[in-house]
């Protein structure tokens, strides 16, 4: 049995590791809280120095040969992290180096791992940089995170090796199955255990570390038909989830109601913004940025936006930006940045007051543009929101949070948390969902919330169940006559329902259809997060797959399309006709059967659908 609980939050921005130690053959009393640590991460904060953070900045910084022996010998495990043959930096000091040399530091690799237009094994990142710069794959870099965490743990806990420990990996709800599945890839080469890790929904962690600081007092919170909703902001990603709280048996219980999509906009995005202002002010006084000047702003931004919008911040922030030569920028220039001005730049275009009937922009996008992160084209988060709560109504009707969980370090800004409350008042005057109060620090309650849920299958304690957070459907080709140029509309018949429980398996009542053997070809799967009446066997038309209006999203999603080559016998024919069953595995799989009608043959496709653990 494992000594410990291991909860690890991979961030985008950060990334934390919280443990609690497993007491065996007890049952945890939910009138007492157990205790659950944040372990301090030694990392380099600067060349040649080396500090402990209780979280580990999850950027990278590739030094050069000459600068490489400053980052190789000072950590308490000895020699650094290697990439590519090379010596990498991980935590503080990348982070700071990433203002000042863009063009050798990597962040937001998680976000990368979820991008399915590049190839996420590839060495693709710094992205954009030089090719002689020497570039590492995201899978590598989420690797290097999660293996400077081993080694933190490792040094901490000699006698605990993590392979022995119970390990829970926290995903965003909206990752896809293929960014799940290469976490898990990473995980696994960074040297997480394979046979001991579980995934959690970020939001649902956050709702654990709740339950963990409130034991048993939440059913006095909490009753029958509230709707919890958890609004995690964190650096790349913003995750909405509805929680239920139902009645089994007497007991209160929690269920995972809906999460919303993937979406990629969070503080980076202010960042980003706050640049763009800073930018302009520059502009103003006649100083013109080159690209990797431009990229430089971008990093030095965070920190000036945590310190403008912190309680008691200064009128004003500086921020300077060093020079590239006579052409542009002769030295390092500076710049104030007003307080006032960068509140309203992103309360107004983060949180701005919209009415519930509103929904994410569309603009027009152009003929060509270039491969990058996938970012949201609207970021307002409360148009988002208000999508997801219009979808997630019964027949027809909004869903009313009663509840409202914070999480992410965006909301450590009181001007953004009062922003977000000052909308949900406006959408539910006559009953304002009130706000959840944990006492502990947003930035680590993920990983917090990581550990107690180990902990809670370990030993006992609340679960959270929900299945399938989304209905799964297989493409089906059409048959009739070709027509030049165009391909043949696929029809999408579900084969999991949402909800669908982990360890079930179910038969999909349908009239058979043909399986292609014995060559490649391509199986396309898709997904929606809305459709809650769809059972096994509802087919959908074509129309249900593409767009209804150009700038608008479809209401299937297309997610983790494969092609393979399913085995054929010389006696079998070309095209075998099947119906299908579905199984979700424990491990979060699904499992699609087909099953030869006139025979006991059967063949498999498998992909992760895994939501929560």
């Amino acid at each position: 049995m494992s000594k410990y609980v291991i909860g690890i939050d991979l961030g985008t921005t950060n990334s934390v590791l919280a443990y609690a130690e497993i007491t065996p053959g007890t049952e945890r009393d939910n009138a007492v809280a157990p205790v659950v640590e944040i372990l301090p991460i030694p990392q380099y904060v600067a060349a040649g120095t080396v500090e402990p953070r209780k979280s580990l900045p999850s950027f990278l910084y590739l030094p050069t040969e000459q600068e490489a022996a400053q980052y190789e010998t000072a950590l308490p495990w000895g020699r650094g992290q290697t990439g590519g043959g090379r010596t990498i930096v991980v935590g503080e000091a990348a982070r700071r180096r990433s203002s000042e040399v863009p063009d050798r530091s990597i962040s937001a690799a998680k976000s990368w791992l979820c991008h399915s237009k590049v190839d996420r094994r590839a060495p693709i990142l710094p992205w954009g940089a030089a090719d002689d710069i020497g570039k590492l794959s995201p899978l590598e870099v989420s690797r290097a995170v999660l293996r400077h965490l081993i080694d933190a743990w490792e040094t901490a806990f000699p006698d605990a090796s993590v392979a022995e420990q119970q390990v829970v990996l926290t995903v965003p709800a909206s990752f896809d199955a293929s960014a799940r599945e290469l976490t898990r890839e990473a995980a696994i080469a960074a040297g997480l255990p394979k046979d001991r890790l579980l995934f959690l929904e970020e939001p649902q962690a956050a709702v654990y570390s709740w339950l963990c600081e409130t034991g048993d007092r939440w059913r006095k919170m909490l009753r029958v038909g509230d709707k919890l909703l958890v609004c995690d902001v964190g650096g790349g990603t913003t995750d909405l989830t509805l929680i239920t709280v139902e009645e089994d048996q007497g007991e209160l219980t929690l269920k995972r109601q809906a999460v919303g999509d993937h979406l990629l906009v969070g503080g980076d995005n202010m960042d980003l913004a706050l640049a763009h202002l800073v930018a302009e002010l520059l502009a103003e006084k006649g100083t013109k940025l080159d690209p990797w000047q431009s990229v430089a702003l971008w990093h030095s931004a965070r920190d000036a936006k945590e310190s403008l919008l912190a309680e008691n911040a200064k009128k004003s922030h500086k921020i300077s930006v060093l020079g590239r030569g006579s052409k542009l920028i002769g030295g390092t220039v500076s710049v104030d940045v007003p307080r006032d001005q960068a509140v309203t730049l992103l309360a107004d275009g983060f949180f701005p007051n919209v009415a519930l009937t509103d929904r994410p922009k569309r603009r027009a996008m152009s003929g060509f543009r270039e491969i990058g992160l996938p970012f949201e084209q609207d970021s307002a988060m409360t148009r988002h929101l208000a999508a997801v709560l219009s979808s997630q109504g019964e027949n027809g009707t909004v869903a009313k949070p009663t509840h409202v969980l914070l999480n992410g370090g965006v909301f450590r800004a009181a001007t953004l948390e009062k922003r977000l409350f000052d909308v949900l008042a406006d959408w539910f005057p006559d009953a304002v969902p009130q706000r959840l109060c944990p006492t502990f620090e947003l930035d680590h309650a993920v990983a917090r919330g990581a550990a107690f849920y180990g902990l809670s299958k370990a030993i006992g304690g609340i679960r959270i169940r929900g299945g399938t957070a989304r209905a799964y459907y297989v493409g089906i080709e059409t048959s009739g006559l070709a027509i030049p140029g165009a391909a043949r509309p696929l029809k999408a018949l579900c084969v999991a329902p949402i909800g669908m429980e982990e360890g079930t398996e179910c038969d999909v009542p349908s009239e058979e259809f043909a399986l292609i053997t014995g060559e490649p070809v391509p199986f396309r799967f898709f997904s929606s997060t809305t459709r809650r009446a769809d059972r096994p066997g509802t087919l959908l038309e074509a129309s249900h797959i593409s767009a209804p209006q150009p700038g608008e999203e479809p209401e299937l999603a297309e997610t983790d399309s494969m092609e393979a080559l399913l085995p054929r016998e010389d006696s079998d024919d070309e095209e075998v006709p099947v119906h299908f069953q579905t199984r979700v595995t424990e491990l979060g799989m699904l499992e699609l059967w087909s099953l030869a009608a006139n025979s006991d043959k059967r063949w498999k496709l498998e992909f992760s659908v895994r939501e929560e653990t």
